[in-house]
């Protein structure tokens, strides 16, 4: 499976910082197109104290909002990444989907990515149709280096795990 575009950016530094969202459902081509476009223009005007981010964005797979900002030349500040959920609200009304589901699991299925809400990825461990070596989505990267190394972990190495203790 190919890593998000985001993960190889080749002007931005390892350390770069970033932000992933899942969408509540999968967009469609016509979605994702048109929030890409969106977020586009928002990561070309997105300041922080007046000072421009080097910033880039990317609607993965139809179903995952990244977000990275470069620090090495300006930092992200709380009103700038107050901005960017203001913004990702937004969009998320504009297209009928929500972004800021906590509960929503991702794991890798053949060259696809699924997506669940807990209670059925739970029932699908449960099942042993999601065992401890699944590729899941690791939605908790903080920096380039972590999605480039880290996108999608086995369970037995996710923060998912905790989730899954009672079993």
């Amino acid at each position: 499976m190919h890593l998000p575009k985001l993960a190889t950016a080749p002007n931005f530094s390892p350390e770069s910082r970033v932000w992933v969202y899942t969408a509540e459902r999968p967009l469609t081509e016509a979605e994702a197109a048109t929030a890409q476009q969106h977020l586009n223009n928002f990561v070309r005007q997105w300041t922080a104290h007046n000072q421009a981010l080097q910033a880039e964005a990317e609607i993965y797979q139809n179903r995952f909002l990244l977000l990275m900002v470069d620090e090495t030349q300006a930092s992200a500040s709380g009103c700038s990444i107050d901005k960017s959920v203001h913004f990702l609200e937004q969009l998320g009304a504009h297209l009928g989907v929500d972004f800021f589901n906590r509960l929503l699991f991702g794991w890798a299925e053949g060259n696809a990515i699924q997506v669940e809400g807990k209670a059925a990825f739970t029932q699908k461990v449960k099942n042993a149709e999601i065992g401890p070596d699944t590729l899941v989505v690791n939605t908790l990267a903080q920096t380039k280096k972590d999605l480039a190394e880290k996108w999608l972990l086995p369970l037995q190495e996710s923060w998912h795990r905790r989730l899954l203790q009672s079993f």
